[in-house]
């Protein structure tokens, strides 16, 4: 099927302009039951959700409240639901905690002032075209991250869920504060939360995509309403501020909380992964493409409501996102309705959740996060690369040994380097004749029945010759020229996969001519790109090597060498 041509001007960087010309009269239905799900859904999990973050049980409401509005003004996907998330709200409640000294109005404003630097950068990144670079950030790294982010943030709600007081920095310290507390455990305050465990776990499993977590909430509101439980030593959520909230510009700035700049690019880093994730995940389902470099303004504007309405950081989850595809969502109007609704809670309901017991909010971030870990994918990486999975558990340890915020830049680091070993560390093939054929060539070591060409040596590197490389190339070649054991006259390089080569890659291989040529052995250059014989032309190559034109391959030379051709010279 076509693509549709590509919307440009003022409605690329508007959606709505799109997605409301085409809008059906009998989605309206559809997007109103999805809105109110999501809001029923986002409730009680944001009340959680602000919990690991450090701040008042309302914060997380007004993220879902303003995050989705805003980003529905401008985000490129029709089913994307944002609002606070996990490992977000685990990174800021962990960080803002060293900043704050202890005070909660500082505490608020740090958090605001970081959605405002993550609004910032998310249009600096719009205006120079940055949305690609996420892609250097592999699955592989996230995978292991994700888990390390799940056991860390579970560790922060067991001693809720025993009814402890808990404790410690660290995953490891959390673990034996958690141990030595564990024979205080308050039974009732246990059962109740393993109860509630059950229920959010088996509805998960029976009625996916339905806000079982609100009934939960409601159940466990009415038993400490209407019996003695509350008496038994339950921690209760408490008063909520009734109404909007107000706008509010935090009072600090950037030169007056230090690490601020790290904090946001880590939340924008997980933020705009997770959202293009989630988003792609949808529009794939719904035969739709997303617009990734348009989603760092959604994200930008939802941050930026989140910086002056008392939220924090806000993302699309994958989560969310589902329960509003699966509610009916056909637009993004549903994050309009969704909002719609929450802002009627926040005004008329919120004396209803005074009594809410915060082991269930624990219960529901330990549900939460169990979708960050998975197995599957784990042991399908250590089946096809125990490589790739080793990395992914270099993630894993460096958020459990370093927490979250060092986690990421560990995660990033290892990317980097990753993708710079690899870059730095190309293959290089040696080709031999593939039996029965005359002229077709390829790697040995993949087809080992391939046969040597006698007195010749033809490798092919799969990657440009870059300066970061061509020492681990030539080093490459000489190993492989040491370990033949038969005289050599010629070696051919093949440059058919090689798309680019720089002055250094060019110097390289004039460099390896001269040695070859000081050992008594020839150098041929074939099927090389016309920007990369234009290179090796500028650094006269061609006049060392011999032509090297578009049209001369390994089989050309190879025949020459041999001297099948009856003449000694090339067919050009």
């Amino acid at each position: 099927m076509a693509r549709d041509p590509p919307v440009r001007g003022w409605r690329a960087v508007f959606p709505p302009a799109q997605w409301l010309a085409a809008y059906r009269p009998q989605w309206l239905a559809n997007d109103a039951i999805a809105g109110v799900t999501l809001a029923a859904y986002g409730i009680p999990v944001s009340l959680a959700y602000a919990s690991l973050a450090g701040l008042p049980p309302q914060y997380g409401i007004y993220c879902y409240l303003v995050g989705g509005l805003f980003y529905a003004l401008f985000g490129s996907s029709r089913q994307l639901a944002v609002g606070p998330t996990s490992a977000i709200s685990m990174l800021v409640g962990v960080t803002i905690a060293g900043m704050a000294q202890g005070d909660p109005g500082r505490w608020a404003d740090i958090a605001a002032l970081t959605a405002l630097v993550i609004a910032a950068m998310c249009v600096l990144a719009w205006l120079f075209r940055l949305s690609s670079l996420v892609n250097f950030i592999s699955e592989t790294i996230l995978l292991g991250f994700k888990a390390g982010a799940a056991l860390t943030i579970a560790m922060t709600q067991l001693p809720k869920l025993f009814g402890v007081k808990g404790g410690g920095e660290g995953f490891f310290e959390r673990i034996v504060i958690l141990a030595g507390q564990l024979p205080g455990t308050n039974l009732a305050v246990f059962a109740f939360g393993l109860a509630a465990l059950a229920v959010l776990l088996l509805g998960e499993r029976f009625l996916p995509g339905r806000p079982i977590a609100l009934l939960v909430v409601v159940i466990s509101i009415l038993m400490l309403s209407v019996t003695a439980l509350g008496d038994l030593g339950f921690k209760i959520v408490g008063a909520l501020p009734q109404g909007l909230p107000d706008f509010h510009m935090a009072e600090l700035r950037l030169r007056d909380v230090d690490g601020v700049i790290p904090l946001a690019f880590a939340c924008l880093l997980l933020a705009y992964v997770e959202s293009v994730s989630a988003a792609r995940t949808l529009a794939q389902a719904h035969g739709y493409e997303i617009d990734a470099r348009q989603e760092l303004l959604g994200l930008g504007a939802a941050n930026l409501a989140a910086a002056f309405f008392q939220a924090y950081p806000v993302a699309g989850g994958l989560s969310q996102s589902s329960v509003n595809d699966k509610a009916g969502a056909k637009t993004p109007l549903a994050l309009v309705f969704a909002s719609l609704t929450i802002g009627l809670c926040l005004m008329y309901l919120t004396g209803l959740l005074y009594n809410l017991p915060n082991v269930v909010l624990a219960a529901i971030v330990l549900v939460a996060v169990k979708g960050l870990i998975n197995i599957g994918e784990l042991r399908h990486v250590w089946r096809v690369s125990r490589f790739e999975f080793s990395v992914s558990m270099v993630a894993f340890a460096g958020v459990l040994l370093f927490g979250i915020l060092k986690g990421v830049i560990v995660a990033v680091l290892v990317s980097m380097l990753l993708l710079i070993r690899r870059a730095a560390h190309p293959h290089v093939a040696f080709l031999g004749r593939i039996p029965g054929t005359l002229r077709s060539y390829s790697d040995m070591e993949r087809s080992p029945d391939n046969e040597a060409v006698p007195g010749a040596l033809v490798f092919r590197v799969e990657a440009s010759l870059l300066y970061f490389n061509v020492e681990y190339v030539r080093d490459a070649v000489w190993q492989r020229i040491r370990s033949t054991a038969a005289p050599l006259s010629l070696v051919v390089c093949d440059l058919s996969t090689s798309p680019a080569v720089d002055l250094a890659g060019a110097r390289m291989l004039a460099k390896l001519h001269d040695e070859l040529k000081a050992a008594g052995i020839g150098l041929r250059l074939v099927a090389a790109h016309a920007a990369v014989r234009d290179m090796l032309r500028a650094e006269g190559l061609e006049e060392r090597v011999g032509y090297f034109g578009r049209r001369v391959r390994v089989a050309d030379v190879i025949d020459e060498f041999q001297g099948r051709t009856g003449t000694a010279r090339i067919n050009l």
